[in-house]
């Protein structure tokens, strides 16, 4: 039986998938691991009455389990290692917090309007730290297979990537040769290809308010 998912919609578009990369990343996971589902699209500027009386918070992505709506990617992609383990997508400890900080990174460098504060080298020094580790461990995090770690970085390092070229004519630099294959890798896999916004635009629009702010 498929599984209910609830994912955000794009912005003023809410019959196309939107930009959230939360919901992309539990996206991926179902992909990945051959789980049937279906999709229910959420208009997060005007969430439906049936969709705040079984999750009042309203929060996007959440999944349907045992007929109660979990929300949170972290515990939904948990409970979906749990119930579906194979193939397994489990990364190691060690490695589970690589690239943790890329994200934080990116969103501050995007707001920035301080060429000086420190943020693009905050950034470009996450990316290395990245580079490194798949230098020596590649092409993945965890090697020769993907795993939950790359499918939490795939969505949010697509941000990154159509974000700061729209607003800051920004990419990451070339000779960060290993995140530059990293990221064509993971945008070529084919979960990645059916789970991400329909257009860069969404992602675009997305971020506006944010960057204008």
């Amino acid at each position: 039986m498929a599984l209910e998912i609830c994912a955000k919609a794009a912005v003023g578009v809410p019959e196309d998938l939107g930009d959230c990369p939360f919901t992309q990343r539990v996206l991926l996971t179902l992909e990945e691991k051959n789980v049937p589902y279906k999709l229910n699209l959420i208009d997060v500027s005007n969430k439906p009455q049936w969709f705040l009386e079984v999750n009042p918070e309203g929060k996007v992505p959440c999944v349907k389990f045992d007929d109660k709506l979990t929300p949170d990617s972290d515990v939904i992609t948990q409970i979906l290692e749990e119930k579906y383990p194979e193939p397994s997508l489990v990364t190691p400890p060690e490695y589970s917090s690589v690239g943790s900080k890329i994200f934080s990174s990116f969103v501050k460098f995007l707001k920035s309007k301080d060429a000086s504060d420190g943020s693009e080298q905050a950034l470009v020094d996450e990316l290395k730290a990245l580079d490194d580790h798949l230098k020596e461990h590649g092409p993945y995090v965890n090697g020769e297979n993907v795993s939950a770690v790359d499918l939490s970085l795939a969505p949010k390092l697509y941000h990154l990537v159509v974000a700061l070229g729209h607003f800051k004519e920004w990419s990451i630099p070339n000779n960060l040769t290993h995140v530059n294959s990293y990221v064509e890798l993971l945008f070529a896999r084919e979960s990645f290809l059916k789970t991400k916004p329909e257009k860069k635009e969404y992602v675009i629009a997305g971020w506006e308010p944010k960057v204008n702010a």
